[in-house]
């Protein structure tokens, strides 16, 4: 059911955060330890995205390669460093695309998205909500996938001046209501401040001096992770988190 994380505080290379930790991003794209609900791997694709102090909008990088053998990304990571970043590994529902542009990160302006989990009942249960969207919104989705449209629901509300943390709460409860037993973590950051949350799928958070990682599975034995319980709403900076229930 995919993996995400993110990140916000010193400047690190990619690689060392994405690659090299014990329990890394990579590792668990084909050896996770918590996944819910479905799936044995990652290995549907990847997304990273980053941002750097030059420009607000971030870059982003997607494929449909598995992470372990992307070489290209692996020499980009050893030399890319930047102190915001979200990325994820994706394990596909079964019926939906293994394309490109189904990989999380979404991206719009400012902003960055995943979704690590699943709608139930996928597409009728979200029929109704979708069709609330405007018809462009619609037409140029970057997949015809549960994430996508979770995706277009969250852009909508921040486009209209709700909140990240407001926006992520109000499609989780929405979504919830028309399509129970999904699994809703979705996390949501512009760079510089970071929504998650926790809806029937595993999380977890590292704060210390160098910044604030939220990642679904800790990437490495340090005792400063916490698991966070279900239903949570988490907002963080680089120096700070704080939680809320759902």
């Amino acid at each position: 059911m995919c993996r995400h994380l993110g990140y916000l505080g010193r400047e690190i290379l990619l690689g060392e955060l994405l690659l090299l930790p014990p329990r890394s991003l990579m590792r668990q794209s084909w050896a996770p330890e918590d996944m819910r609900g479905g799936g044995t791997v990652n290995a549907d694709g990847f997304g990273v995205g980053w941002y750097t102090p030059t420009r607000p909008e971030p870059t982003r990088y997607r494929t449909v390669r598995p992470l372990w053998s992307d070489t290209v990304f692996a020499s980009l990571a050893g030399t890319t460093s930047s102190g915001a970043v979200l990325a994820a590994v994706r394990s596909a529902t079964v019926g939906m695309p293994v394309v490109e542009t189904a990989n999380a990160p979404f991206t719009d302006g400012e902003w960055l998205f995943s979704h690590n989990g699943r709608v139930d009942g996928w597409p009728v249960s979200l029929a109704g909500l979708a069709a609330r969207l405007p018809t462009v919104d619609l037409m140029t989705l970057d997949a015809p996938t549960d994430s996508a449209v979770l995706w277009a629901l969250v852009r909508d509300r921040l486009r209209a001046g709700v909140p990240p943390g407001d926006a992520l709460a109000e499609v989780v409860a929405e979504v919830d209501a028309a399509a129970p037993r999904s699994r809703l973590n979705l996390m949501l950051t512009n760079g510089r401040q970071l929504a998650a949350t926790t809806w029937d799928h595993a999380l977890s958070v590292r704060h210390t001096g160098d910044g604030v990682l939220v990642s679904s599975e800790p990437i490495d034995d340090s005792p400063d992770w916490t698991a966070l319980s279900d239903k949570q709403l988490v907002l963080a900076t680089e120096s700070t988190v704080d939680t809320e229930s759902l």
